[in-house]
Order: structure tokens, then sequence, then C-alpha cells
């Protein structure tokens, strides 16, 4: 195991703290200071990532566990509450998505079964009604020349072979689709039909009906068309569909917290520095507990091997070896579990992603509302729910912001900084810090960071290399800060980066650098009073995004 680096006083507390973290709601240890620390921050990390949040998944009992953990200690520093109706908590409105198991779907009198027959695939909304709709195989998408047009769709259930993006936009008017997958992917829609989906309701969206997918075997194909799918032609009619697909759609409580530390000028008050981290995570392990550290030691391994041969993290810890590369990993559990005794673990603790980042807003958030002179400029601090379903809690407050929108002059984004050492990444050191989008709207920002990180001494190493244009890994457009780009508000994005950890049971308090986390939110509070104080809005000279188009890596 290794321990993080931290400060002698916090070293030998440790064990204290994580022992009092194991009841949350109840917790009555050591009051925390005005200056952001190292040892604060393992406080309220051993807290906020405890096994009993339970994960802090949103629209689950573990999200408001964690949410109202953030709303108590915002209220006991004395935040100004910005939620609804004068609380500091803004309700998302959330939905869990699930197949209707008491569905009946029959191709003319033939009853079909799901999860045997057909698999049916949704992304929510109002689902197009199936019944009294005709089957129509429209042909291979591997010969496009092959489709058949698109009015003789209309109203109908279209099958076809081969890939199919862009499908839905050549048929636009088709009742629903039906595409035959390949057998190994059949295991994986089982698993598809039978979960539960967490999603966000959008009246403009769910008002508009949607065409339904049915994934196929090929060998139920009959079954719909009326003749194998290897004596079809482009054109051939099939049977009509009789009953429908139905999903099932229960509300789930999500909820931002939204705070504000008000600015010292009478005039720049009115406009805002909004800082943002996301309090959700993964929930539980569906499949049950594992072995928590033989599983991290593995990945431990493949994460050597593969970053030796690639120079670079895998995209998925453990992942993105060959079959020869796996076979040379051997973990000696017996050896292991002398060291310690099997730890069965099912919660995704978050304690870097993004407990670390909601942790360092708490800091921050102490630390302005204890300075005795405070920015010109208000500070907005808002933990956004659901950013790991789809940035929900952040997409849902910049379309209903409780403060005007343009009142925003710019967005500091923080999710996981409490690791980044040559220990966790290629490159990685005590000075690390990854930044994306510090100039992809304003020049002035990213010379802002810059010369705050120089003049203020600040020391760290900047690394831009995911926010290249076409960066493979997307990080621009996975977090919560493009919600506030694509309104055209300047942002940063800092990071830290990814680790063996990342996305899996072992993201626990004990692997944390409270150290580094500590230096990040010093410097994250700096660059805000820089900006909040600045005579003038940040200058946005580049081009704003298309607020309802897609993101652009």
């Amino acid at each position: 195991m290794r321990f993080p680096t931290l400060l002698v006083a916090s070293l030998a507390a440790s064990a204290n703290l994580a022992a009092q973290a194991a009841s949350p709601i109840k917790y009555k240890g050591p009051p925390t200071h005005p200056a952001i620390t190292a040892a604060d921050a393992m406080t309220r990390l051993y807290i906020f990532a405890d096994d009993s949040m339970m994960g802090r998944q949103a629209g689950t009992e573990g999200g408001l566990k964690g949410t109202a953990y953030i709303e108590r200690e915002v209220r006991r520093l004395g935040l100004i509450p910005a939620g609804d109706n004068g609380t500091f908590f803004q309700a998302v409105p959330l939905y869990d998505f699930s197949f209707d198991t008491a569905s009946k779907l029959s191709a003319g009198d033939i009853p079909l079964i799901a999860g045997r027959d057909y698999y049916p695939l949704s992304v929510g909304g109002t689902s197009r009604s199936l019944n009294g709709a005709q089957v129509i195989f429209a042909g291979s998408t591997t010969d496009p020349t092959s489709l058949i047009a698109a009015d003789r769709t209309v109203g109908k259930v279209v099958l076809v072979v081969g890939p199919t993006p862009g499908i839905a936009r050549r048929y636009p008017d088709a009742a629903g689709f039906i595409v035959v997958p390949s057998g190994i992917a059949i295991p994986q829609l089982k698993r598809v039909m039978a979960s539960v989906s967490t999603l966000m309701r959008d009246e403009e969206v769910d008002s508009v009906s949607r065409p339904l997918t049915l994934a196929v075997p090929a060998a139920s194909v009959v079954s719909f068309l009326g003749v194998p799918i290897e004596n079809a032609r482009p054109g051939t009619v099939g049977k009509t569909l009789s009953g429908d697909v139905r999903y099932n759609r229960i509300d789930a409580s999500a909820r931002n917290v939204v705070g504000i530390i008000p600015g010292s000028d009478a005039k720049l008050k009115k406009e805002y520095v909004a800082l943002g981290a996301h309090n959700d995570h993964l929930g539980t392990h569906r499949s049950g507990p594992v072995d928590a550290d033989s599983l991290r030691a593995y990945n431990q391994m493949a994460e050597r091997i593969y970053v030796a041969r690639t120079h670079e993290l895998s995209d998925f810890p453990g992942t993105g070896l060959t079959a020869a590369e796996r076979a040379t990993i051997h973990v000696n559990l017996d050896s292991l579990h002398r060291i310690r005794p099997a730890r069965l673990d099912s919660v995704y603790n978050g304690a870097d992603d993004d407990g670390s980042g909601s942790i360092a807003l708490l800091e921050i958030a102490e630390k302005f509302i204890n300075d005795r002179v405070r920015p010109n400029r208000s500070l907005l601090f808002v933990w956004h729910t659901g950013e790991e379903l789809g940035l929900y809690g952040s997409t849902f407050f910049t379309d209903h912001p409780t403060v005007p929108l343009d009142s925003i002059v710019g967005q500091l984004n923080i999710d996981m900084i409490g690791r980044g050492e040559a220990s966790d990444l290629p490159g990685g050191g005590s000075g690390y810090l990854q930044l994306i989008g510090s100039r992809r709207l304003s020049t002035e920002l990213g010379d802002l960071i810059e010369k705050v990180n120089t003049d203020d001494r600040h020391a760290f190493m900047f690394d831009y290399a995911f926010d290249a244009a076409g960066h493979p890994e997307q990080y621009y457009c996975r977090s919560d800060h493009y919600e506030y780009a694509r309104y055209g508000i300047p942002i940063v994005f800092l990071s830290t980066g990814s680790h063996v950890d990342y996305h899996q049971i072992s993201d626990e308090p004990q692997y944390i650098n409270y150290t580094h986390l500590a230096r990040v939110a010093n410097f994250v509070a700096d660059l805000a009073a820089h900006v909040a104080n600045l005579d003038h809005r940040l200058l946005v000279d580049h081009p704003k995004p298309d607020p309802k188009g897609e993101c652009v890596q």
C-alpha cells in the first residue's frame, strides 16, 4: 500500500480520522481551519468518501447523503443559499428508466419473447408505438446504393443489416428499427435489457417521439420478416407487429448544491466567478463485493505492463493488454492476504473522482469566507450532480441558472486533483497539473493562469496535452466545464489526471495525496481571486459554441 504524502500531523491523525469517519452523518471530529490545509482536506474526504455514502450515485440514497454533507458544511461556513426557494439545493429532474417485462409483442400471430427473440434498445424519451407497424427490409448499409427510399419506410419498422450510424437520419419517419447483432453481443444485450438507466427529464426532448430499436438475433429474423435474412431482398415486406414495448419511468431525487460568497464591490458583486466540482460517483458494484486489494494489485501490474509498452495510461485500468501480456500477470493472493485479510468491498468511494474536487471547493469556500478582505466579484460555488451519468447537473444548472447566466464571468472546474505523482502516471510529479480549455474561449484567461502560477510562485508544471484539438480522450467534452463553455463562458478544467484507481472500487481516501490536493486548491483560490478582482470581464476572443450543438474537442 502506498501512503499519501502528508504533513506529519496528518499522518499521526489519519487512523483516528478514518475511524471517526465511519458515521459521517453524526461526525463530530476536530474543527477545520480558515486556511486550506492537507489535514483539513483529509478530515473532510474521509467523511465524504466513506462507505456509508454508498458511492454517491446521482438519483440514489447515496447521492442524497453526499449532498446533505456538503449542504451542512456550506451552511456551517456561512455561504448564502443560491438553490431553490432560498435553500442550497437545486433539484435536478432525473428518472430511472427500465424495460417493462410485462410488455407484449407479436409478429403476425407469433408471440415474441423479450430476451430471446428481441432485445429492446431505447435512449429514453417517448418511443413510437410499434402496434400495427409493418416490418420492411431496407437492405445492407455496407452497400448504401441498395437501400430503399425513405418514403417507403414511413410508419414501418425498418430492418437493416450492417453498421447503423446515421440510419435514423436516413429514415426519419420510421416507427422503429431492427438491427441484427453478432452472437458475441448477445450477453451484453441481455445486461442492457435488465439494467436501469438514470436519465434527466427534458420536456422538449421527452415530448418528441423517437423510433425504438430492436436488436434481433439472426435466427429470429424470420419471425419478423417471414423469410430468413439471407433470402430477403431490399423492399421485402414482413409481418405486422401488434402489442408494444413499454418502459417504466420512476422519479429519482438528485440535486446540485449552490452557494455564494458575496463580493466586496458594490457594482462588481453582481457578477460571479463560478467554481465547480461534481458531487456524484458510481454507486455500488452491481455484481456484489469483490476482493478489493487483489483487484488493485492486478490492475497495478497490468497498468505497469501497458505503460512500459506505450508510455501512456490505458483507457481504463487493467485493460489494453494482449492475451500474452495478461498471461504474465500472477498475483500471489496468499502473500497479499498475509499482509491484510481479504477485504470484500462493493462501494465505489470516488475519493479522487470527484471527492477531491468537492472537498477542495469546501476548503476554498472556508478560506474566502474567513478572509478579512473579500474579492470584488462574488464567488459562486456549485457542486454538480450527475456528472458521471452525462453532465446532468451542470447541464441543468446552465439551462436553469439560479443567477443570471450572463453574470458569470468565468468558471473554474476541479475534477480529480488528489493524485498526479510519478507513480500515478507518466510525467507526473509533485507539481503536476493538467489544464484543459483555458484558452479555447479567452486567451486572457489562459495568460492569467500562467501569470498567477509564476508571479505567485505556485510552481506548477502545466500539462496541456489533453487539451489538443481532436484528442481521443475528449476531456474537453467530458466534464462539467463544457456546459458553461457552450454558453460562451470562459472556463478552465484542472486535474492531476488519471491513475490505476480511476473508476475502480479502490478509489479510496487512503490513496490520496493530500498535500498535492491542498496545493491545487490554494492555486485555484488564488486564480479565482485574480479573476474576481479584474477591473473588466475576461475577454472572450474566440468563437462561442452552439449551446445546443455537439461538443467538439
